[in-house]
């Protein structure tokens, strides 16, 4: 491995290998019947009105044109200069929360510098945040959000990547409040990564996946707990959903948007057992 350069892991899996079949690929995605219809041009703004969003992270041929819909609105409105990228840990490696302190994470269309200044502030705000490359080793969920930012962006912001494990309110509350105070008046995007409802039939998913959307809708991270609990929800991102809400509310947030749900069955035509995409925008 190159030093401090996290090489891509799931290039070739979960989306093309190479720079120029992978630029393809996101078009495609843009251009899906699920997708937005559009590639987005970037805008020449640099703030806007989104502060957050919710973005899956399957492979490209079955999420991809969901998330879409939310790079798709962000591109076209502002340029962050920071982005914090959280997902979950779906393989239990490393700390219980772990954020990468330097270096970049590479993929086929270049590297994305990490913004090492604001990781050390939120490790120094919030203790039980450890830097742990470990956590981030195998895991998929905040890699494949890169080729999206980078496609428009290319090298033009910096990104602090956070995988959580325990995925509770307090700890996700503690998670936003240390976000929002390194992000205050910066010019940033907080990225929450989840797929939703996993492997039941569609019309179980998409019952189970509007209450979810619903609490995520209200701006109400308690809320979305008490869901995802109580209907035992597979959605696997819950906590980063939470600690972004936390933060974007501190932020200033006012309201949020349902860009696009779909599911794996619209892609594949099976309909037995499917995952839930869902894309969504915070905004003040």
């Amino acid at each position: 491995m190159k030093k401090n350069i996290r090489e891509a892991i799931v290039a070739g899996s979960f989306y093309e290998g190479t720079e120029e079949a992978l630029k393809k690929q996101i078009e495609d995605c843009y251009l899906h019947y699920l997708g937005p219809g559009e590639v987005p041009a970037v805008s020449l703004k640099k703030e806007g009105k989104i502060l957050g969003l919710v973005c899956p992270h399957a492979g490209y041929p079955y999420s991809g044109p969901v998330a879409a819909w939310g790079f798709h609105e962000i591109i076209k409105e502002k340029t962050p200069d920071v982005i914090v990228i959280m997902g979950p840990n779906h393989y239990g490696f490393g700390a219980q929360v772990a954020i990468t302190e330097k270096g970049g994470w590479e993929t086929p269309l270049g590297i994305s510098e990490v913004d090492d200044d604001l990781s050390k502030e939120i490790v120094n705000i919030c203790p039980f945040i450890h830097f742990d490359e470990k956590a981030h080793q195998r895991e998929h969920s905040l890699e494949v959000q890169l080729p999206f930012l980078q496609y428009s962006y290319k090298d033009s912001f910096k990104i602090i990547p956070i995988c959580i494990t325990k995925q509770d309110y307090n700890t996700s509350r503690r998670i936003g409040e240390a976000l929002a105070k390194v992000l205050k008046d910066k010019n940033s995007l907080i990225i929450a990564s989840s797929d939703f409802t996993h492997y039941q039939p569609q019309e179980i998913a998409e019952r189970q996946d509007k209450m979810a959307i619903e609490a995520i809708l209200s701006l109400n991270p308690q809320k979305l707990e008490e869901t995802v609990f109580k209907e035992e929800i597979s959605m696997c991102g819950s906590g980063p959903i939470m600690a972004m809400l936390v933060a974007t509310s501190l932020l200033g947030a006012k309201k949020v948007r349902l860009l696009k749900y779909a599911t794996s069955g619209e892609i594949t035509g099976d309909y037995r057992a499917v995952v839930g995409y869902a894309s969504l925008v915070i905004e003040k």
